[in-house]
């Protein structure tokens, strides 16, 4: 049953990825205290609240998403005692506070790990992980046929404590990442510790990582289709995710939240990261008793078609809003390719077909019937740094793949808050270190201070939206009704108040009845031009 407090199903939330947001300290990398400066800009531009990704000690092979101590704060991005200043803050503002959670591996580095890589085989230590012996008579061939996500094989063979090969160990993402055995209950038991540690600190829910994996088939036999998660960069080894056991885990952790929802008052949220095959089977994940919400990414994924956008969205709302959940919106993320660069945009410049399908996209999530997520930057209408020299990359999958096909730096480097010149107002001080992954110098066109200034920016369009979603009660949580539309047009209502987006192939101008409320481009009073959206009132 649903809790009375439902400030989530029609939120906002900005994703702030610490090490590029803004470095307080002058080391080139993000931290929380920057966080914590750049709220008054984030309440400025309207949204709910912040997801904040990992910043929990960790050796850093994958940016904090291999997690050696789910409990504290790396010193790169500050302390527990400037976390909670960062709390304090966004309280003040009536930011909410999301922290990411990274349930299905944990670093090499873990004190669980180490203990397990010096135990025997067969020991408690190792049971808290998938370690299994090799196969063929020496047992120097992997335990089964699985392929991790970032490339290679998910099995590494250990060395063991008296210095023969030995066992082999499973991650389904870099070998830094074992997985954790949820088929054992001390893991179920630590992650509830690990829950109650960061609700009792205040937070007001949480972004679970690879939320349909934790559980393997008990049997971790071979794939049909080995290289498929490789291939794709997607968890569809129907082996190593979706087992039916996960679903127990998000009604434990729900009863948790909803546990201190009761003491307090105050909803704590979870928000699943869901990769799974159908709409159908990912409103599995957002029964009442389960997981609050989970991020619909066949939106981000749909080719730039009128017809792909309303198929999926027409599913979306049959199939997830028909649990009692809400829709969770979402254009982009760390791991995509930037929304103006993926809509099109051959070269490192903003303007052009890309820009415009960027914005118009924005109005239209903006305006479907529940929540969404913002990745940074993309307010800025930054696009995707495609010319990273290979020195700078420091994604894992370059790295296990020799490969730049589908790496995650170009989406991640810094942001630029002002000035001509990196590092942009990213890091303080003439003395300091370079932001971690360099800027290029086109970033002066996008910087924050420009934006603000420029009331014909992708920051002045999310703005306005978003303060337009706030102020009419037909926007937000709700259904939707598609209306007729010429070719290549995508219209539907929302009460009185219509969204209408020119995909850019209608052979002329759609006609629109009036001045629009809110247009993501040139849009003169009377039509709809190509890749435009545009909001107004049905008289």
């Amino acid at each position: 049953m649903l809790s009375k407090y439902h400030w989530w199903r029609d939120a906002v939330i900005y994703q702030v990825y610490v090490r590029s947001f803004l470095d307080s300290t002058g080391d080139g990398i993000g931290d929380l205290a920057g966080v914590r400066a750049g709220l008054p800009y984030l309440k400025k531009l309207g949204v709910d609240g912040i997801w904040l990704s990992p910043f929990y000690p960790s050796p850093q092979h994958d940016h904090g998403y291999d997690v050696a101590d789910y409990c504290d704060v790396d010193p790169l991005f500050g302390d527990l005692g400037e976390f909670d200043l960062l709390m304090g803050s966004a309280r003040r503002l009536g930011i909410k506070v999301l922290l990411d959670i990274v349930p299905n591996h944990c670093s090499s580095e873990h004190p669980w790990f180490r203990e397990a890589l010096a135990a025997p085989p067969g020991s408690p230590a190792r049971a808290r992980f998938h370690f299994a012996d090799g196969r063929g008579p020496d047992g120097s061939e992997p335990p089964n046929n699985w392929h991790s996500m970032f490339g290679g094989p998910a099995w590494t063979r250990i060395t063991e404590p008296d210095g023969r090969p030995g066992q082999w160990y499973l991650h389904m993402f870099a070998p830094e990442q074992p997985d954790w055995n949820w088929r054992n209950p001390e893991i179920a038991a630590e992650f509830e510790r690990i829950l109650r540690f960061w609700l009792d600190r205040g937070i007001d829910g949480f972004r679970i990582d690879v939320a349909a994996g934790l559980f393997k088939h008990p049997e971790l036999p071979d794939s049909d289709d080995p290289e498929a998660d490789a291939r794709t960069r997607d968890s569809v080894n129907p082996l190593a995710w979706n087992q039916p056991e996960v679903h127990d885990v998000w009604r434990r952790w729900r009863s948790i939240c909803e546990e201190y929802t009761e003491r307090d008052g105050g909803e704590r949220l979870l928000v699943g990261e869901v990769s799974v095959p159908t709409a159908r089977e990912h409103a599995q994940y957002v029964r009442p008793d389960e997981l609050h919400q989970a991020f619909f990414f066949d939106l981000l994924s749909a080719p730039w078609d009128p017809d792909a956008f309303r198929k999926v969205i027409s599913e979306a709302m049959q199939d997830i809003a028909g649990t009692g959940s809400t829709v969770t919106w979402v254009l982009n993320n760390h791991d995509q390719v930037r929304t103006v660069t993926r809509y099109g945009e051959p070269a490192t410049e903003g303007s052009g077909l890309g820009a415009a399908r960027a914005r118009a996209a924005a109005l239209l999530m903006l305006a479907l019937p529940g929540a969404a997520y913002i990745y940074q930057g993309e307010e800025l209408g930054l696009p995707e740094v495609v010319d990273l020299p290979d020195d700078v990359l420091t994604d894992p999958i370059f790295r296990r793949t020799g490969s730049r096909a589908r790496i995650r730096d170009g989406c991640r480097v810094p942001l630029p808050w002002s000035g001509q010149a990196s590092p942009f107002g990213f890091t303080p001080g003439a003395e300091s270190a370079k932001p971690w992954l360099p800027q290029p110098e086109y970033f002066a066109e996008y910087a924050t201070d420009r934006a603000l200034a420029d009331t014909r920016s992708f920051w002045h369009l999310y703005r306005d939206g978003l303060q337009l979603r706030a102020a009419l009660p037909q926007l937000g949580e709700g259904t939707l009704r598609w209306l007729d539309a010429p070719p290549g047009v995508l219209a539907f209502e929302r009460g009185d108040l219509v969204c209408a987006v020119n995909f850019g192939t209608a052979p002329t101008p759609a006609p629109v009845p009036g001045s629009p409320l809110l247009a993501s481009g040139p849009c003169p009073p009377g039509v709809l031009s190509g890749s435009t959206a545009a909001w107004w009132i049905r008289s």
